[in-house]
């Protein structure tokens, strides 16, 4: 569905993977194999299949029945303990796949001086002290009102209330004023305008077919850059002027 609504646009919140910042194809075994060399070397085959189980069953869950996880309960379901050295290693293996998209800044930029409300909406089961920590290498912290990781938080989208979540986490209080901005047609444009959001879709990602969902939402807009988002937002709220 889309929505009817001609509400100005007051708040925009963003995805993060596949949006903000740049798709990549992971190989989450290989990522856990080299975190696990450094739990028990020499039994890394073992504890990495764990770990990727694990892994992929939690998703599966945020995409069936839209629950949340946490890096913590993959490694309790796989009975394997991270150590310091391990955690360290897992976030080196992941920060060359956390590159914001090349006008991400200045899209974020761009949307402040038009004094709208931002944020980030992140299927996520990273701690909001990883995340930030990103933000703030990339120069984004001080440009968000607010973020929602679904870490912690019950929920993972499409779920309504880790919608809900995001917006008051930007003190919007109107569904039909917020746009939400994602990568997946599922989780994000079905999810946001299930809570009557406006949706809109940047399709540039290879999603996973076992992340896809059983539902396609249709965008109210599909941009290819971020940098197309002020002029959209612009003719929307020009018109609802």
């Amino acid at each position: 569905m889309t929505n009817v609504n001609t509400e100005p646009i007051e708040a925009v919140l963003f995805d993060w993977g596949g949006t903000l910042a740049t798709w990549h194809d992971i190989d989450l075994y290989a990522v856990w194999r080299s975190v696990a060399e450094l739990i028990d070397d020499a039994r890394a085959d073992e504890l990495a299949a764990r770990l990727h189980t694990a892994e992929s069953s939690v998703w599966r869950r945020s995409r069936d029945e839209h629950l949340s996880s946490t890096l913590d309960e993959v490694c309790l379901l796989a009975d394997v303990v991270m150590t310091p050295a391990a955690l360290a290693e897992y976030e080196r293996q992941w920060h060359p796949h956390t590159e914001l998209e090349p006008d991400a800044v200045q899209t974020l930029q761009d949307l402040r001086a038009r004094d709208l409300k931002l944020g980030v909406l992140s299927n996520t089961i990273w701690s909001r002290r990883h995340h930030e920590e990103i933000f703030a290498r990339d120069g984004v912290l001080d440009l968000l009102d607010g973020a929602v990781y679904t870490s912690e938080i019950p929920y993972s989208k499409p779920h309504p209330e880790a919608f809900l979540a995001a917006m008051k986490a930007v003190g919007a209080t109107d569904p039909a004023r917020c746009l939400y901005v994602g990568d997946r047609l599922f989780d994000d444009v079905w999810g946001a305008q299930n809570v009557g959001m406006r949706a809109a879709h940047i399709p540039h990602s290879a999603i996973p077919v076992e992340q896809i969902g059983h539902t396609e939402g249709t965008p109210d807009a599909t941009i290819h850059r971020l940098s197309e988002l002020p002029t959209l937002i612009d003719t929307w709220n020009q018109a609802a002027a």
